[in-house]
C-alpha cells in the first residue's frame, strides 16, 4: 500500500457508520456548492439525477448484493408516485409525510411481491417482475376516477420551510428559487437514503446478502434462511423505488401512466449494470448517464447538421453503443474499472 494511501486512511474514521457519515457530510458541501453556481435548467437536471439514483441504489442492494433481478422497479415508483398525489392533493399534508408514506407503501407491496420472487430464480424472477413493469401502470386507467386515467394526477408542488430558505439565504447570500428547493431536496433523499444503505451494507444483513448471492448451499448449511433474506432485500430495494417516485412526482409535478413504462425499469437496470453491480457510487454514475448523457447527444447531432428529429433519435443508439462497450471493456461497470485502475497505480507505486 502506498504512503499517501496509508495518510489518507489515517484521518478517516475507523468505524464504517463514523466514515459514512463523514462522506455524507462532504457531500452535502458539494451539493450546496453545485446547487448554488448552476442554472434552474440545470436544478432541473439534477433532480431528475436524484430520483434516478435513489431508484438505482435500491436495485443495486437487490442485484448487485442480493443476486436478484428485478425488471419491474419502474411499477415500484409508480407506486410511489401515485401515492404521493394523492396524499398531497388536499394541501395540508407535509410533503415529509408524504414521502414516508410513499416509501412505506411501496415497501409493503414489496413484501407482497419479494414473498412471490422468492420461490423464483434467474429467468424466472425477471419474467415475473417484468409482468409487474407491464401491467401495474395499467390501473391507473382502469381506475382512472381516483388515479386520473391517462391523464394522470397533477402534484402539488412543495414550499420551503422559512427556517430553511433563512437559513440557505445566510450560507449562500442568495434566493432560494422554486428549481433549486426540489433539487436540495432530491439530493438531500439521495444522502440520507445513501447514508442508511451504506450502514446496510456493511451490517449484517449485507453479508447475510452477498452470502446469499454467492453460494445458496453455503448460506442454508450456515443458518441462513434464503427466503427471508430475498424478501428482505426487495423490501429495501422497493422502498427506495417508492421515495424514488415520490420524488419524480413532486419535481414532475405530475404523475401519469406514460412516465412508468417498461423503459424506465430497463433503464434502472442499465444504469446499475453500466454504473457498477453492488456500488452506491455506481449508481450515482449510472443516473448521471441516463439525464446528460441523451441531450448532449441530441445537441452534438444538432450541431453536426442533423434535424431535430434525426438528432433525437440517435441518442438511443449512443446510449446502446455505451452499454455495449462497458460490457465488453468493464464488465463489472465504470467503479469496477476504476478500482482496477487504482489498485494497478498503486501497485506500481508501492514497486518503485
Amino acid at each position: 500500500m502506498s504512503q499517501a494511501t496509508t495518510g489518507v486512511r489515517r484521518f478517516l474514521p475507523s468505524s464504517p457508520p463514523a466514515r459514512h457519515l463523514l462522506f455524507t457530510g462532504l457531500g452535502l458541501v458539494a451539493v450546496v456548492l453545485v446547487a448554488e453556481i448552476v442554472s434552474d435548467f440545470r436544478h432541473a437536471q439534477l433532480a431528475a439525477m436524484a430520483y434516478y439514483a435513489i431508484a438505482a441504489a435500491g436495485l443495486t442492494v437487490l442485484t448487485g448484493l442480493n443476486g436478484q433481478i428485478s425488471l419491474g422497479h419502474g411499477a415500484l415508483m409508480a407506486v410511489g408516485a401515485y401515492t404521493t398525489a394523492l396524499l398531497l392533493d388536499g394541501g395540508t399534508l407535509p410533503f415529509g409525510v408524504a414521502m414516508l408514506a410513499a416509501a412505506a407503501v411501496t415497501a409493503g407491496v414489496g413484501v407482497i411481491v419479494g414473498a412471490a420472487a422468492a420461490r423464483l430464480h434467474g429467468p424466472y424472477l425477471a419474467g415475473a417482475t417484468l409482468a409487474l413493469a407491464v401491467g401495474l401502470p395499467g390501473l391507473a386507467v382502469h381506475f382512472d376516477g381516483l388515479l386520473g386515467g391517462e391523464q394522470g394526477l397533477p402534484v402539488a408542488t412543495p414550499t420551503p420551510a422559512q427556517w430553511f430558505d433563512d437559513a440557505l439565504y445566510f450560507l449562500t447570500g442568495q434566493e432560494l428559487g422554486q428549481q433549486k428547493f426540489l433539487a436540495y431536496l432530491a439530493w438531500g433523499t439521495v444522502l440520507l437514503v445513501f447514508l442508511l444503505l451504506a450502514n446496510l451494507m456493511t451490517s449484517r444483513y449485507g453479508r447475510v446478502w452477498r452470502a446469499v448471492r454467492d453460494d445458496e448451499v453455503a448460506a442454508t448449511l450456515a443458518g441462513i434462511h434464503l427466503g427471508r433474506a430475498r424478501v428482505l432485500a426487495f423490501v429495501v430495494s422497493a422502498a427506495c423505488a417508492g421515495l424514488a417516485g415520490s420524488v419524480l412526482a413532486m419535481v414532475v409535478r405530475l404523475t401519469a401512466p406514460s412516465g412508468f413504462t417498461i423503459v424506465l425499469s430497463l433503464s434502472l437496470l442499465t444504469a446499475v449494470v453500466v454504473g457498477g453491480l453492488g456500488s452506491l457510487t455506481g449508481a450515482v454514475l449510472g443516473a448521471a448517464l441516463l439525464v446528460f448523457l441523451p441531450p448532449a447527444v441530441t445537441d452534438l447531432g444538432t450541431e453536426l447538421g442533423l434535424t431535430a428529429v434525426r438528432a433525437a433519435q440517435l441518442a438511443p443508439l449512443v446510449y446502446g453503443i455505451v452499454l455495449v462497450a462497458a460490457m465488453l471493456t468493464a464488465p463489472s461497470g465504470v467503479v469496477g474499472l476504476g478500482r482496477r485502475l487504482w489498485n494497478r497505480v498503486r501497485n506500481e507505486g508501492s514497486k518503485a
